[in-house]
């Protein structure tokens, strides 16, 4: 996943509709009918009431200067190749990159904990004894750029708005939300109807944009538009060329500064994205200087090529940073939907044919290891075999399902290969399977079934970098048979076949929530969201016992109840095959033209472009004042 508006991962969907007996937000913990400045899952906060400012943000920052950089992660209909409307919230269209700062929430995050969120529009929130009604009193200083207030019914038309028209990943949450009631001016109460997962309000409360329904009222929510939105955050829509580029302009007078949730936050003039179709265009606009902030994605480019001039002058920096403190998940998927993928067989033997271990020391320098996990690098990737709290769990849940074979074995972990780029064991074993499957030589050289048709294998790709990558991976596949082949798209194309599921192979990178919520993992592997249209549930993945387990998930009322949950989903999720881990890294590559402070980084999430800052002295030592 999912607790701050710039962190909102694209991977939010709707939820398993869990029994009403399951328990809600850990009531225990957040206590019902007070008015509280902030909630977490399971009721730890750090923050005390009218704290000053969160403890990784500057107020003392200098502010302006213009920070010209390339996004990392992107939301909902959101492109960093190319933009075509200025509307993020919809299935439409292509959108910039944080349009999500020009918009407020009702709560927002820390980055310095798990799953803790605290009042910016409201400023306190309170709980009915059901744990089913939310009520929000509002702050009276909270202003839409134009100066009127931020009110009730801004809020109930942005929530009724967005469940009956907003993107998939924001709608489908809002299921269970029945009603949002206007009780005054500045108090609005989310009515859910018990079928909520435990910790939906974390997430419904702090990603969700607050519009002005005055605005819209002569505008068509859901239409595809270039003209800039009327908003309420810290930064609104400035200069922009359709596909080219981007800038947000820093809202002077922004009405949250001065609070604990905004402030020594945003310090940049202007934030400017500009977009290339391939990423070998935005490293050379990096090594010029018309770019100034580049996260490093491919470790070619990492190990080979950053010995520019600018570097070698000491005018660009290049450092390597700890990983977020949160699961990730990177891996490729075969459409279910299409039937020869359906045998998890087959998949298996898909994923035979990629040899890690050579990809590593031949392509990757060395940089990654291998993934097996959908939740890697975190305490809810399963190990082992499963402990004591895990096979209770697993026992409960084989009274009303089928459990997959090796369920109560060592966590699967993808065999090793021997480094040369043609196991021929691996190739055997792969032969194997697809032969058991029903798929059989055809005596040219590929693969039929009874009916005579061909495993057709289409990789699906948006950018020219990962030819290099996948070409002997799909080489393999064409030796044992299967008719493999790369397709590459236009990222406006690529976004259109992913979401409505139009693909036979396709990759994913998700960056889960330090606490991944039941919503958020349902947008990816639960039965509600396989064959809705812009969900992440790419493989079409309908299986009642992952409903399950993420139900368990969701219902958890301690940290450890909700990370046995997570080690048994993640086990299943290994068994089924549905998704091929590939590799991750413990690192972050960063480089920077070197004209920027910054304070450490906090733990959890690092926006830079909200927390650091031009630095006019170190701009002027490298000519870039």
């Amino acid at each position: 996943m999912i607790v701050d508006r710039r962190r909102f991962l694209a991977v939010a969907a709707g939820g398993y509709v869990a029994s009403a007996a399951f328990p809600k937000l850990s009531l225990a913990a957040n206590p019902t009918g007070v008015a509280r400045h902030g909630l977490s899952a399971f009721g730890d906060l750090k923050y005390p009431e009218g704290f000053a400012a969160f403890d990784y943000a500057n107020p003392d920052a200098p502010v302006g200067g213009t920070f010209n950089f390339q996004p990392w992660y992107w939301y909902f209909n959101q492109n960093t190749q190319t933009f075509n409307t200025l509307n993020a919230f919809v299935r439409r269209g292509d959108a910039p990159p944080r349009m999500e700062l020009c918009f407020d929430t009702l709560m927002v995050s820390a980055h310095d904990e798990p799953d803790a969120i605290y009042g910016h529009v409201a400023e306190t929130v309170t709980i009915s004894e059901d744990g089913d009604r939310f009520t929000f009193r509002l702050r009276d200083i909270a202003r839409f750029h134009d100066g009127t207030p931020i009110t009730a019914a801004d809020v109930k038309f942005s929530y009724d708005t967005l469940k009956a028209v907003g993107h998939p990943q924001l709608s489908l949450p809002l299921d269970p939300l029945v009603e949002v009631i206007e009780e005054d001016e500045r108090t609005v109460t989310l009515v859910f109807d018990g079928t909520q997962s435990a910790q939906a309000i974390l997430s419904v409360a702090a990603n969700y944009p607050i519009f002005s329904a005055a605005y819209y009222a002569d505008q068509t929510f859901d239409e595809s538009t270039l003209d800039a939105p009327l908003g309420s955050g810290p930064y609104r829509v400035g200069d922009l060329n359709a596909g080219s580029f981007i800038e947000f302009q820093r809202v002077e007078d922004y009405w949250a500064r001065a609070i604990g949730t905004g402030a020594g936050q945003n310090h940049f003039g202007a934030i400017r994205i500009e977009f290339y179709a391939e990423r070998q265009a935005g490293f050379e606009a990096f090594k010029k200087g018309e770019v100034h902030w580049r996260r490093e994605f491919t470790s070619k480019t990492w190990a080979t090529e950053y010995n520019f001039p600018a570097i070698e002058q000491d005018q660009v920096v290049t450092d390597e940073f700890p990983a977020d403190v949160r699961p990730g998940m990177q891996a490729w998927t075969l459409n279910q939907r299409r039937e020869r993928f359906r045998d998890r067989r087959v998949r298996d033997a898909i994923g035979l044919c990629f040899d890690f271990e050579w990809t590593n020391e031949n392509l990757f320098y060395g940089l990654y290891e291998r993934s097996h996990s959908l939740f890697a690098g975190s305490q809810y990737e399963a190990r082992g075999a499963p402990d004591a709290t895990e096979t209770a769990l697993i026992e409960r849940l084989a009274a009303d399902h089928d459990l997959p074979e090796g369920i109560m074995e060592e966590a699967w972990l993808q065999p090793a290969s021997d480094g040369s780029g043609r196991d021929r064991a691996r190739l055997r074993e792969a032969t194997r399977l697809l032969g058991e499957a029903g798929w059989t030589d055809d005596g040219a050289g590929l693969l039929r079934n009874a009916s005579g048709e061909t495993l057709d294998v289409e990789f699906l790709i948006r950018s020219s970098v990962f030819e290099r990558i996948y070409g002997p991976f799909v080489e393999v596949m064409r030796m044992v048979g299967i008719n493999a082949g790369l397709r590459l798209v236009d990222p406006a194309q690529y976004q259109a076949r992913t979401s409505e599921f139009d693909f036979d192979m396709a990759g994913l990178a998700v960056g889960w929530t330090p606490t991944p919520t039941e919503s958020s993992i349902e947008g990816v592997f639960g039965s509600a969201a396989a064959d809705l249209p812009g969900s992440r549930n790419w493989p079409g993945v309908a299986d009642p016992l992952i409903d399950a387990l993420i139900a368990e998930v969701g219902a958890a009322e301690n940290r450890a109840g909700h990370e046995t949950a997570m080690r048994v989903l993640d086990r299943v999720l290994r068994l089924r095959r549905d998704w091929i881990p590939n590799w991750r890294s413990a690192n972050q590559f960063i480089a920077h033209w070197d004209m920027f402070g910054f304070d450490p980084k906090p733990d959890y999430f690092w926006p830079v472009e909200a927390l650091w800052w031009f630095d006019e002295d170190r701009a002027k030592a490298i000519g870039r004042a």
